[in-house]
C-alpha cells in the first residue's frame, strides 16, 4: 500500500446504518456519487475485499453524499459522450477513448458499463433514497442497485418511477419514498455530507475513511482495501473499536 492511497486522518463522525445489536467493530464511511464511474468500481472493489475480511461482521459501513456536478440537469437529452463532449470542452474522440478505458477497467471487475445507452441524470434524488435507506439499513443494497441501474442497466437514476422500484425492492415503502424525494431534509443531509468532506480534506470521490483513522483516496485495488481494513483492526485503540463514525474516548 503506498503512501498515496492510505493516509492517516480525524474521524469524519455521521450517522451509521442502524445495525440491531451493534455495539463495537469499526465503521468505514464512504463519500461516492452515483453518477461517478470510479465511486462504482471503487466501491465494488471495497465490497470485495470486506466480503473477504475476517471481522466483517463487525464492520458497519456509513454512506455519504458527494455530487461532482451538482449543477448537471435533471435530463440530458443527448448521450453521456455528448455531454461529457459539452461539459468538458474536449474533442468527441478523446472522450469517447476516456469512456472506453473506464468500460474496460470495470469489465476487468466483472462490471459490464453500457455507455451507448447510459441516461445522463443528475444524482441528487437518487443519493435523497440512499439516505433514506440508511435509515432504514439498507443502503449498501439500494447503493449497489442504483450504481447497475445507471451504469449498466441504462435507466433514468432521476426518474422517481425507477427509484421508487429500486426502494421497494429492497424494503422500502413507495409512500416514505415519495415523501424522501426531493425533501429539503435530504437536501440538508447532502450538503452536511459536503461539508464533512471539505473539513477532512476531501475533493474526489471515492473516498474511504477506515475506523475513522485512515483515509484511503480513488478506486484503489482489492488488496488496499483489504490491507487497510487489516491495519485498522490490528491496530484499533486500546479498549475496543470506534463508534459514530470517530473513535471515542
Amino acid at each position: 500500500m503506498s503512501a498515496s492511497s492510505l493516509m492517516t486522518l480525524a474521524g469524519p463522525g455521521g450517522n451509521a446504518e442502524a445495525v440491531p445489536g451493534f455495539d463495537r467493530g469499526m465503521n468505514v464511511d464512504i463519500w461516492s456519487d452515483l453518477a461517478c464511474p470510479w465511486c462504482f468500481i471503487g466501491t465494488e472493489r471495497f465490497h470485495q475485499a470486506l466480503a473477504d475480511f475476517e471481522g466483517r461482521d463487525d464492520v458497519r459501513v456509513i454512506w455519504h453524499s458527494y455530487q461532482l456536478d451538482p449543477n448537471l440537469p435533471e435530463h440530458f437529452e443527448g448521450s453521456e459522450i455528448d455531454y461529457l463532449t459539452e461539459s468538458k470542452g474536449m474533442p468527441r474522440d478523446q472522450i469517447e477513448a476516456m469512456t472506453e478505458q473506464v468500460a474496460g477497467v470495470a469489465a476487468a471487475d466483472g462490471l459490464q458499463f453500457d455507455y451507448a445507452n447510459l441516461k445522463v441524470a443528475n444524482s441528487r434524488l437518487a443519493h435523497h433514497l440512499v439516505h433514506l435507506a440508511q435509515l432504514r439499513g439498507v443502503a449498501t443494497e439500494v447503493n449497489r442497485a442504483l450504481f447497475a441501474a445507471h451504469f449498466e442497466h441504462g435507466e433514468d437514476i432521476a426518474d422517481k418511477d425507477v427509484l421508487t422500484r429500486i426502494g421497494t425492492e429492497h424494503g422500502l415503502s413507495a409512500d416514505e419514498i415519495g415523501e424522501a424525494l426531493g425533501s429539503e431534509q435530504y437536501d440538508t443531509a447532502m450538503r452536511s455530507d459536503t461539508d464533512q468532506a471539505k473539513g477532512i480534506g476531501i475533493n474526489g470521490v471515492p473516498f474511504f475513511v477506515v475506523d475513522g483513522r485512515f483515509g484511503v483516496s480513488g478506486a484503489q485495488p482489492v488488496d488496499t482495501f483489504a490491507k487497510a481494513l487489516t491495519l485498522a483492526l490490528e491496530d484499533a485503540p486500546e479498549g475496543g473499536g470506534c463508534c459514530g463514525g470517530s473513535c471515542c474516548g
